[in-house]
Order: structure tokens, then sequence, then C-alpha cells
């Protein structure tokens, strides 16, 4: 999108240039109707008092925000907060279902102080799905929202603003279970990359060094280290450091002294005292008991 084209803004939908939102707005369509008539590309664009659901049963789409485009093969689900910028582009094979909600709506079913409301402050993509929160559940309340619109019912209303409450729970559990999903990914990354780290690092390091090379600080790293394997960072280096002792000891003839020193420790003295709180045994003691 070039910088001398002014960014699209509807007050209705895409392409109703004519259009005026009023402040109970709600339209439910496939996402075949609008988008064929594009031919399958709904140019980047934003809605000034719009929610949006693109619920997507079928097909590929590739979604552009205002810094990245990916592409997601369904079953997706795209949430879509006022002003946000977004663009789609749909294989023609494309289905589902386009929910649009003024956001005085959803102000009205939970309080702007909510963490439900404060989690849809931002583009959400709900790619992954389970059990509890599955894609089939969010399908259903789309069945019969659908219903409920297109069927002149006593209290549509209220029953619509039920419908929408239990919506936009699942949809915050589904972003909450996808944030915690992605820090397990990020702290299992961290570990793996330090514990790379630790067998090739050249001692002595300080735990301040390793952190500084992961780009997070000593206290992250030690939150990490202890979430994952329950030992602080430290801890694990004296972990790795042992190991390494025990295989000099064990297969090699060095002395005690020789072994600190190919393990960068500068006092023997040290070396052997650390040995012997992890192993509860002397280096001494522990290449007696491997031999006899």
């Amino acid at each position: 999108m070039g910088n001398d084209k002014p960014i699209l803004n509807f007050e209705g939908l895409y392409g109703d240039l004519n259009s005026r939102n009023p402040a109970e707005y709600i339209f439910l369509e496939l996402i075949s109707t609008r988008s064929q008539t594009f031919n399958w590309v709904i140019q980047p664009h934003i809605h000034a008092h719009l929610f949006q659901l693109f619920i997507v049963n079928s097909g590929q789409v590739t979604f552009q925000e205002s810094t990245r485009i990916n592409t997601y093969t369904a079953p997706c689900i795209f949430l879509i907060p006022p002003t946000a910028l977004h663009g789609l582009a749909y294989t023609p094979d494309v289905s589902g279902h386009i929910l649009t909600i003024s956001e005085t709506i959803i102000e009205d079913i939970f309080q702007t102080s909510s963490t439900i409301w404060q989690s849809f402050h931002k583009v959400h993509i709900i790619h992954h799905f389970d059990e509890k929160e599955s894609f089939q559940a969010v399908t259903e309340l789309i069945g019969a929202i659908e219903t409920e619109l297109f069927e002149e019912q006593s209290e549509r209303r209220a029953m619509l603003n039920a419908y929408f409450a239990q919506l936009f729970v699942k949809l915050h559990r589904m972003v909450r279970q996808g944030e915690e999903q992605k820090k397990d990914n990020v702290t299992m990354s961290h570990f793996r990359r330090f514990q790379k780290k630790i067998k090739e690092a050249n001692y002595p390091k300080s735990i301040p060094e390793f952190a500084a090379e992961l780009n997070i600080t000593p206290i992250h790293l030690n939150r990490i280290c202890r979430s994952v394997s329950g030992h602080s960072a430290i801890q694990l280096v004296h972990r790795y450091l042992i190991g390494e002792a025990q295989k000099y000891l064990t297969h090699t003839s060095y002395s005690i002294s020789e072994i600190a020193y190919l393990l960068k420790f500068e006092y023997p003295n040290y070396f052997a005292k650390l040995f012997k709180k992890y192993t509860g045994l002397s280096p001494v003691e522990f290449r007696k008991k491997q031999r006899s």
C-alpha cells in the first residue's frame, strides 16, 4: 500500500461508501457474498466503529495488517477491532461467515474495564483449536445468531446479546490460550538456546553474560530455568560442568588440578568443593568409586 494512497475508511461494510453506521449495527453474511464481487480481494481498509469477525470454514486467506502479510488455511478466525487496518485475499473455494457488530453493542455487554473487552483491542488470528474451545463451538454459535437474526421472534435482541456474550467469551478464552502457548514456546526456545550456550561457552562466564546473549535479563533467564527444570541458571551451568568433570574422572588419568584447569575453574579447591556439593563425593572419592 503506497504512502500516496488514502486509507479506505468505511462507516458500514466494505464497499458501502454511502453507508452511515447506526449505533445498533448487526450484519451477518457469507464470506463469498461480498468477496466474489471484488474478485476475492478486499483491499486494506478500516472500520471506525465496527467489530468484525471472519469465521473461515474452508479455503485459504491471505491476511494483511499494517505491518505484515500472512496466509492461513481454514479453519481459522480473524477478530478485527474498530480502526484496525486489514485486507484479505481469498481463494475462490473459501466458505464461512463475516459477523459485523457495532462497538457499542459489545460495550453494552462487557464493561470497558473487563479483561474480555481489553483482550480485543488488537487484531487476533486464531488458527489452533482444542476440544474445550473448538472451532465447531464457534460455528454453532454463528448458526444460532443467524437463525435469531432472520426469524421474527420475541425478545430477539436479548437472545442475540446472550449469544454475543457466549461468542466473545469463547473468543477471549481462545486468544488467552494462544498467548499462553506462544509464551510457552518462547520460554522453551530460550531454555534450549541457553542449554546450547552452556555447552559451547568459553568459561569462566557469568549468568548476566549468558542472558545478554539471549537478549533477556538475568532475572528472566532464572525464571525460565526454574519453570522448565526446577533449577536456577547457575545450577544448570554447574551441573553441566560437574557432568564434564565426571567424564574426565572416569575416562582419563588427568589429575584433579588438571581437570579443574580444563574446565576453567580458577581454584582447584573451589572445583573440589562444588563437585562434592553436587555429587556428595570428592573428586578423588568419585574416581575411586568408578574404578573399584
